[in-house]
């Protein structure tokens, strides 16, 4: 009698909540419906536009390396060209490589301004990875050594010499090397010589450093020399002429 009532009573329940179910589907059976559809196309959405972008990623590195492929055969107009495109249409971090490529393929043509300035344009992109920025702003750096005065040179390699800087050693060399261009031996000084005791310092960069410390040095001890030597004596000549001048300067 027992198992009996339990079982009615389980028929009760299975009625009750489908009684209940059908008003809950009555009142939100079409929200349900398009509650699930958006989350079909959602998911077919999303995978569509991965699918694009992988697509499009792909698409660029293939040109990417067919325009390094022109770069390496010295077809450098025609690198530059691809490159120039890359940089506006690529995707991902393909155009911040593109625009680097760009630069150096410009400075083989001999088109230095307009390799500045695909420098300069990287260098200033706040949607580039920094490091390449970087490295762009040291680039451009370098290509104005030798032209600009030391103030433009401190504003374009101050933000690179600082010790978070990937680029800290060639910023500071750049940065003393443009010091002693100007002629501001003390501060090439103060810039170079850490260099040398840093341990963390690329060797190519220390001997470079160790070589214009040595031409500052040699320089100072060749004007001590210089102030250092004393009056040549005047000539016997010069005497005779000195002791001749007022005599032609009366005949006058």
């Amino acid at each position: 009698m027992a198992h009996q009532d339990d079982g009615f009573l389980r028929e009760v329940e299975e009625e009750i909540r489908r009684e209940r179910l059908e008003k809950i589907w009555q009142q939100y059976g079409t929200y349900i419906l398009v509650a699930a559809a958006l989350i079909v196309f959602g998911v077919l959405g999303y995978k569509y536009w991965e699918n694009s972008r992988i697509t499009a990623f792909q698409k660029t590195g293939q040109r990417y390396e067919d325009a390094m492929a022109l770069a390496s055969e010295g077809k450098e107009g025609s690198a530059a060209a691809e490159f120039k495109t890359l940089a506006k249409e690529g995707r991902g971090g393909y155009p911040a490589l593109a625009q680097l490529q760009l630069s150096g393929a410009l400075l083989k043509e001999g088109k230095k301004s307009e390799a500045l300035a695909a420098y300069e344009t990287l260098a200033n992109d706040d949607k580039a990875d920094e490091f390449l920025r970087s490295f762009a702003a040291l680039q451009a750096a370098g290509l104005r050594l030798g032209e600009a005065d030391f103030t433009e040179m401190q504003n374009r390699l101050n933000p690179l010499i600082g010790d978070e800087s990937p680029w800290r050693y060639s910023a500071r060399e750049m940065m003393g090397l443009a010091a002693f261009k100007a002629g501001k031996t003390n501060e090439a000084r103060m810039l170079l010589t850490p260099l040398l005791v840093d341990q963390k310092t690329p060797k190519s960069i220390n001997d470079r450093a160790q070589i214009v410390l040595a031409e500052i040095a040699a320089a100072e001890i060749a004007k001590k020399a210089d102030s250092a030597a004393p009056a040549p004596a005047a000539t016997a000549t010069d005497g005779a002429a000195s002791a001749k001048m007022p005599a032609d300067t009366k005949k006058e």
